[in-house]
């Protein structure tokens, strides 16, 4: 038992932390044009600035756990992440609510550590498994989060944001006194404080690396094809199907209750059995039509089935592609890799909303879900026919 402690405790403070995030999924959108006024494509602009200043700040902050202990740096980003909520729940611009996101986007770019974190107490062969854990917490976040938000809205969109900046700040608590340490701090203050604000050094290290350049470009091309349903699937359930924010919040939460499942367990399980590229290419199958027949559920009943394949696939997918990422990387480097492959991600996440907010504009509101499924296409015809060339056996099995 006190071995998995230290799994089990940053599994809680991610789950917490998520928790908070999960309550403003379903109402951002209907916040942002209902209170604010704001066009669509702005809907997907501010999901974007949350997602850009993560671009900016995980490879920073993943480099710095490295030298400075993944503790610390999990400490100020709960605090940060709580002042973003806060700020929400005062917001009464467009540009409030985008200063909101940007502090909680730096707060949200300490996930790469938390992923670190777990690559310091786990060995290879329990990698995958340990992963999976972050996949649980997102899941278990989305499970309570999305529903609990939507019917929190109904007293109040601030009352929404007090509660998520009270989920980050028992995180900080619950951190603060029983997460430890999982890396000796070592002395390099200096060097950190002169750090360029993009660390193109970080990046350099990475692309330099053939192997590992070409699955953190898989898990980008995955993040990306989602995330162009990022706020746009809540429009596509107020403007077609005419769902409420409750509505929209159940069907978050039916997506996390898959994750929760395929993730908790069943991913560990398909592992042993498959290799990994086995798995994506057949995960990819089911992110892909999952996003191609969401603007075609025709009803509440027709778009939870189609969810239901999407969670499914991208349950599968999301952590057997960062899996790969945390094998193929060196051993001293997995806070650096981690951080610039969630920097990369957050920068598919700030393209995916303001290319899904703007095509779901100008273009038709099936055009996001679309584009991640075509997409999704490219990333299944690249696993197929080149993966297996990039990836050597022990980070197949």
């Amino acid at each position: 038992m006190r071995k998995n402690l230290p799994l089990t405790l940053i599994f809680l403070v991610v789950f917490v932390d998520l928790l908070g995030f999960g309550l403003l999924i379903p109402i951002l959108p209907s916040f942002a044009r209902n209170v604010l006024h704001a066009p669509d494509s702005a809907v997907g602009i501010v999901i974007a600035i949350y997602s850009f200043t993560q671009f900016i700040f995980n490879p920073i902050l993943g480099s710095m756990s490295d030298k400075q202990g993944r503790r610390k740096i999990i400490l100020i980003t709960l605090l940060l992440n709580a002042l973003g909520y806060i700020v929400f729940a005062f917001t009464h611009s467009l540009w409030m609510l985008i200063l909101s996101r940007v502090i909680g986007g730096i707060g949200g770019s300490s996930i790469g550590v938390a992923q670190a974190y777990i690559a310091d107490v786990t060995t290879k062969e329990e990698r995958s498994k340990g992963m999976a854990l972050i996949g649980v917490a997102f899941g278990f976040g989305f499970v309570i989060g999305p529903p609990l938000g939507g019917l929190l809205s109904e007293f109040g969109y601030e009352v929404t944001g007090f509660a998520a900046a009270g989920f980050s700040f028992a995180a900080f608590l619950l951190s603060l006194f029983y997460l430890p340490e999982s890396r000796k701090a070592v002395e390099g203050v200096v060097e950190i404080t002169k750090r360029k604000l993009f660390d193109v050094s970080s990046f350099r290290k990475v692309f330099a690396n053939t192997t590992l350049a070409v699955v953190v470009l898989l898990f980008f091309i995955n993040t990306f094809s989602v995330a162009n349903i990022y706020g746009t699937f809540a429009l596509l359930g107020i403007e077609v199907y005419h769902f409420t924010d409750k509505q929209n919040g159940y069907i978050f939460g039916i997506m996390g209750v898959v994750s929760v499942i395929i993730q908790g367990g069943l991913v560990a399980r398909l592992s042993k059995k498959f290799t990994d590229t086995k798995l994506v290419v057949v995960s990819s199958v089911f992110v892909m039509f999952g996003l191609a027949f969401l603007p075609y559920g025709v009803n509440f009943t027709g778009v939870v089935l189609v969810t239901l394949l999407l969670a499914i696939g991208n349950g599968v997918l999301q952590p057997v592609l960062l899996t790969l990422v945390s094998k193929v990387a060196p051993e001293h480097e997995q806070g650096m890799v981690l951080g610039v492959n969630q920097s990369l991600s957050a920068f598919a996440r700030m393209l995916g909303p303001l290319w899904g907010g703007f095509a779901f504009q100008y273009l038709g509101y099936s055009i996001p879900f679309l584009t991640g499924a075509f997409f999704t296409f490219v990333l299944f015809l690249f696993s197929v026919f080149f993966l297996s060339r990039h990836l050597a056996p022990s980070a197949k099995v």
